[in-house]
């Protein structure tokens, strides 16, 4: 009824063309995609149905909603940043859950006519702050030992906020898949994230 696809780029662009080709859906999982993929993705969203997620974790879905209502109602004076670590067989960095939650939470803090956070670094060596995505700060560790773990950081002068989710092994991601798989059959076109799918 569906295929399953967390590979890599390139191995899930060949999949999603045969899925087209044979009309069968997909729940996409792969993250690392640049605007290219994604816009193949869309393109393919016309003829079958496509679940695409930067995460199929419950947990990080949760996260994400959780830091759109602090990104809005923390909206002035507290900085934001993000550390993430995974396994240090990841090829993407930052991960593609860390790169969806700096964009969601500079969407919120925009609607929420934040100004940008301050940043007085004037001497850095190369990418000592991190990355910097819509102006959220996002810091990457890769080890072994690790699996999947995302922190966001908010503070000011008097407190700091952390939001932080774990994930310990790929099991962790199954309800969210089975969320996907049953609704994807049923939902034609483009389905980003699964939020809405559990309901969050």
């Amino acid at each position: 009824d569906c295929l399953i696809d967390f590979t890599r780029p390139q191995g899930t662009l060949e999949h999603l063309e045969r899925c087209r080709q044979a009309g069968v859906a997909m729940v996409i999982g792969t993250t690392g995609f640049e605007s290219e993929g994604k816009a193949a993705i869309a393109a393919a969203a016309r003829d079958i149905p496509v679940v695409f997620a930067p995460n199929m974790a419950v947990g990080v879905n949760l996260v994400f909603k959780l830091l759109d209502t602090a990104a809005r109602i923390l909206n002035q004076g507290y900085d934001i940043e993000i550390v993430e670590a995974h396994h240090r067989l990841k090829i993407d960095a930052p991960s593609g859950t860390a790169v969806a939650t700096a964009r969601a939470i500079a969407a919120a803090r925009s609607e929420a006519d934040c100004p940008p956070m301050p940043d007085a670094t004037l001497h850095e060596t190369d990418r000592a702050r991190g990355s910097v995505i819509d102006g959220v700060h996002v810091h990457s560790v890769r080890l072994q030992g690790l699996f999947a773990h995302q922190e966001v950081v908010l503070g000011n002068p008097g407190e700091m906020l952390t939001i932080r989710d774990d994930s310990f092994q790929r099991s962790s991601y199954m309800p969210g898949i089975l969320t996907a798989i049953r609704a994807v059959v049923r939902r034609p076109g483009l389905t980003v994230g699964i939020d809405e799918l559990l309901g969050i």
